[in-house]
């Protein structure tokens, strides 16, 4: 860690892997424990909160001193680096650890994680989620010790055999109860939790789906509830759901009538897929389904992985975490799932080439819900203009910062981007962004180094022109 370094995370501000402590203290420590459950991260002693370097006193013990601390208080055990960087006489210690390997770390009995810049106290469940995702398990693979054999259906299982062999080049020609031990959902005698869902001989509220169709927020008309075998449950909500929305026919002038729904069913199968494959089955609240005439909500018990947002998931930019590895290989196997990660994209894109908004993404209370809505709706125009108007805030904020940097460049032509970062405000890498633009427009040119050269404005573009 330099100097360049230090100035750069300062002009930067906190983040989820950056955090500023006047002085070493027991919040430094839970931050450290906090970095290391998610991406790693630094914790600069000597800076205030609002990135002034204050400095610190060291003495030749004071840094063993403060990693002897980190050690004693966490577990599993982190040790983090240590750099002293001193600007103007004064020090400023750079303590960083990496996301460690084997999840979840404490602090005195507490686990923390990164969230943004701030840590969150994680609750039993994100830290069970935590540790089977770090282990490379998860929570269907365990064995069940509540359900034997005796509570799936090996007919169900043959239905599965079957449904495989029409992709498989080579088809299974194993029993039911030996294609469960190969799958890993029968071991040591007892079934895994991911067998009893799948293969239910009967009935569970342990699966409970609740189906509605409202004709107002509070007024229902129609209702319904599954505790099937999870496969069944695809079914029986897609039936569900169609059943209370329209479909036309369209003359083509091909032989058939070509059908059109109100919405695309395969992307709203997608939705129930995922809803079903990734819920949190461990919870008491049941997933759920309502329908109403401009559109559909998915509440799905279990929020996202920790670390993954909604941001992440819309953009692609992030490595599928499956809650529910086993049920989701056998919906693989039977090619209801085609790959992980990959559903989000072709639903959007599917609701886009329908003439139809984006769908809503959102995580509410303990659970992600999905929101669906119908061409002609309130809800979907509101959301229109909302998407129409953060696009032209967005536009009009990079203008302003294109403007600001070339007028700070007159007044300096050797400022570098750290520099125009703490002058105006702007993170280090918007600022590298729009200098990069500003180049690429031939609007502006670096000459020489990027130390000790000097920038060139090419053209002088009025206000709001660039």
């Amino acid at each position: 860690m330099n100097n360049d370094q230090l100035l750069a995370a300062l002009a930067a501000g906190e983040c989820e892997t950056v955090e500023f402590k006047a002085s070493f203290d027991k919040e430094a420590i839970e931050t450290l424990s906090a970095f290391a459950n998610t991406k790693g991260g630094t914790v600069f002693v000597g800076v205030s909160d609002t990135g002034n370097i204050k400095g610190v006193s060291l003495s030749r013990e004071t840094i063993q001193g403060w990693i002897n601390q980190i050690k004693m208080s966490t577990s599993n055990t982190i040790i983090p680096d240590a750099d002293i960087i001193t600007i103007d006489s004064k020090s400023v210690v750079a303590l960083f650890v990496q996301e460690y390997p084997i999840k979840p770390v404490a602090c005195k009995g507490r686990y923390y994680r990164r969230v943004k810049n701030a840590n969150h106290q994680m609750t039993v469940t994100e830290v069970v989620n935590l540790h089977l995702q770090s282990c490379n398990t998860s929570w269907d693979y365990y064995l069940d010790e509540h359900h034997s054999e005796n509570d799936i259906s090996l007919d169900k299982v043959q239905n599965f055999i079957e449904m495989a062999n029409r992709l498989r080049t080579v088809p299974i020609s194993d029993d039911p109860l030996t294609v469960l031990q190969k799958y890993e959902l029968l071991r040591e005698g007892k079934i895994a939790r991911a067998a009893f869902f799948l293969f239910m001989a009967g009935e569970s509220a342990l699966s409970a789906i609740e189906l509605g169709r409202f004709q107002s927020e509070t007024d229902i008309k129609d209702g319904s509830r599954l505790r099937t075998d999870l496969f069944a449950e695809v079914t029986g909500v897609m039936e569900f759901i169609k059943k209370h929305i329209n479909r036309a026919y369209i003359i083509t002038g091909n032989p058939q009538r070509e059908e059109r729904w109100d919405y695309p069913l395969d992307a709203l199968r997608e939705i129930v897929l995922n809803a079903i494959i990734h819920r949190d089955y461990a919870s008491s609240s049941d997933t759920i389904v309502k329908i109403f005439d401009e559109r559909i909500e998915i509440y799905n018990p279990g929020r996202l992985p920790t670390g993954l947002t909604v941001e992440m998931l819309l953009s692609g930019a992030y490595r599928s975490t499956l809650r529910n590895r086993k049920i989701a290989d056998m919906f693989k196997e039977v090619g209801l799932v085609e790959k992980y990660g990959s559903g989000i994209g072709r639903i959007v894109q599917a609701f886009k080439q329908y003439g139809l908004p984006e769908p809503k993404f959102e995580e509410i209370s303990d659970g992600f819900m999905v929101t669906v809505y119908a061409a002609g709706s309130d809800a979907a125009s509101q959301r229109k203009d909302s998407q129409k108007s953060s696009v032209k805030s967005s536009v009009k904020s990079s203008v302003k910062s294109s403007v600001k940097i070339l007028e700070a460049i007159q007044h300096n032509k050797a400022v570098t981007a750290v520099e125009l970062s703490q002058q105006l405000g702007l993170t280090l890498r918007a600022v590298e962004k729009q200098l990069a633009k500003l180049k690429l427009q031939g609007a502006l040119k670096r000459i020489g180094p990027d130390k000790g050269g000097e920038w060139e404005i090419i053209e002088i573009m009025e206000k709001g022109k660039i």
